[in-house]
């Protein structure tokens, strides 16, 4: 009997572990002007419903073209987002929406438009100045930057927690 619950707890202990670990990095290096990130973003928006998002990403690519990958806390993939300068198209477990706007689909995935361009910056440390949002990046050699909308409304907080070997 001992045996039976040494080897209980050993698989919750394993299963405990496997669901806070990060997934294995999924998108490919690309030649070129690539970049890639990957860890935790949450975005809470300040409307009615008091929307929250909180996911696992992978980011890679640059503002005309790239991939962004979204995880739930197990590891698999909610959601994939991919763009290029003809469009871009949202795909959510069967369902996959296409768009020419990349913000619409961003706003659809997570309650809230965010701005890519600038977001590209931030996530390299440059303080690019975007109308309505304000950055805190004091500690994105760290691997966290925080940025918040107050205007258009609804105001959004977005924080991003980068993973160590993503820096």
């Amino acid at each position: 009997m001992k045996l039976q619950h040494r080897f209980s707890a050993l698989l919750l202990t394993a299963l405990f572990l496997g669901g806070c670990a990060q997934p294995a990095r999924q998108l490919q290096s690309e030649a070129g002007n690539s970049q890639h990130w990957s860890g935790r973003m949450a975005l809470q928006v300040q409307n009615s419903q008091q929307q929250s998002f909180s996911a696992g990403f992978e980011l890679q690519g640059r503002p005309e073209q790239g991939t962004l990958l979204v995880f739930n806390p197990l590891g698999s993939v909610i959601a994939r987002l991919q763009w290029t300068p003809q469009g871009a198209t949202l795909q959510q477990g069967e369902n996959i929406t296409e768009s020419e706007s990349l913000s619409e689909l961003i706003g659809r995935m997570t309650g809230s438009d965010i701005p890519v361009t600038a977001l590209f910056d931030w996530l390299q440390g440059k303080d690019t100045q975007v109308s309505g949002w304000k950055t805190d990046l004091s500690n994105v050699a760290q691997g966290r930057l925080r940025a918040e909308r107050f205007n258009p409304p609804p105001e959004a907080s977005l924080r991003i927690v980068l993973d160590q070997d993503a820096r």
